[in-house]
């Protein structure tokens, strides 16, 4: 006959915070062990952009508190926040911008001197 084991905690229901699995315990009984949720990888920031951050593992949002800081980031602008790609992306922007308006002024300074000759 097969041994009966009940639930270890107050809730009797399947629900997904309460699954559970049976394990032998090194004394030849049966019991339940809880099982904890599964993580969820970290995801980009970036509006429209939900790729999962590469280098941070998947943890629980209590776990995520407990652990140190060198474990929720890489070491890169926007480390823990933005993939590599939106990082990317927002540099090589930011460069065309200040690029843009160099070439602006050098325009201007060029239409500046025209009249004078």
């Amino acid at each position: 006959m097969v041994q009966r084991v009940t639930y270890r905690r107050r809730k009797s229901f399947a629900t997904k915070s309460n699954v559970v699995r049976k394990v032998r315990t090194p004394g030849g009984k049966l019991t339940l062990q809880y099982v904890g949720k599964q993580a969820k990888r970290t995801g980009c920031g970036e509006s429209g952009c939900d790729r999962p951050l590469s280098g941070i593992k998947a943890h629980r949002p209590q776990e995520l508190k407990r652990i140190s800081k060198r474990q929720k980031t890489v070491s890169r602008p926007y480390g823990g926040a933005k993939c590599g790609k939106c990082v990317r992306t927002r540099i090589i922007r930011a460069f065309l911008i200040e690029e843009q308006k160099i070439v602006k002024k050098v325009l201007k300074a060029q239409t500046a001197e025209q009249p004078k000759k």
